[in-house]
């Protein structure tokens, strides 16, 4: 919801900075509209206007974070390197998230574990940025060797999963080395 001047209310992104904070440090099912509605400094009523319900605001945390991810390999795809070094850039993008303070796995796969119904919105959401992830590694490595690109992209987005899952749960540099070392492997085959 925008106001007058087309900008997106204040409250609102209030409402949506507090509860990707929330969702993503505690966990979606373990933050409640409650305590949303007070952290964000806004009333129900309001969170109701901006979001007709929790399902809405999840759904919106999860394409915001989307976007960002798209943002970062948009930027990464316009430097015009080759496909090879596009695909490190990007993997190197995913270590940096591993590595950052606070990491805390993939929201996306988090998201999934809480709402396992496929057909559940916000699983709906989960599912279209892993396919565009997964079409954007598969456009990549086509550009790369003869040998068919799927079975390679769905290897990379396999590597990614377990690196973002392990990343959160120890020292994340031999995680990020060892999912960078998987990645060279597999353009080292495909060339």
């Amino acid at each position: 919801m925008t106001n007058v001047h087309g900008q997106v209310s204040e409250a609102r992104s209030r409402l949506l900075t507090t509860a990707t904070r929330l969702f993503y440090t505690e966990g979606i099912h373990a933050v409640g509209i409650d305590r949303i509605v007070a952290e964000a400094k806004v009333t129900r009523a309001t969170l109701y206007r901006h979001f007709p319900g929790k399902d809405d605001l999840i759904v919106c945390y999860l394409r915001e974070a989307d976007q960002a991810i798209r943002s970062q390999a948009d930027a990464i795809l316009a430097r015009g390197l080759s496909a090879p070094d596009t695909l490190r850039a990007v993997a190197g993008s995913i270590a940096e998230g591993i590595r950052s303070p606070g990491f805390r796995g993939c929201a996306f796969l988090n998201a999934a574990a809480e709402y396992p119904d496929r057909a559940h919105p916000v699983h709906q959401a989960v599912l279209a940025h892993r396919e565009w992830f997964a079409r954007t590694i598969t456009e990549l490595l086509a550009r790369i060797g003869d040998a068919p690109a799927e079975p390679a992209a769905r290897h990379v987005v396999m590597l990614r999963d377990g690196a973002m899952a392990t990343g959160c749960l120890s020292d994340p540099e031999p995680i990020c080395e060892t999912f960078l070392q998987g990645v060279e492997g597999l353009l080292q085959v495909r060339a």
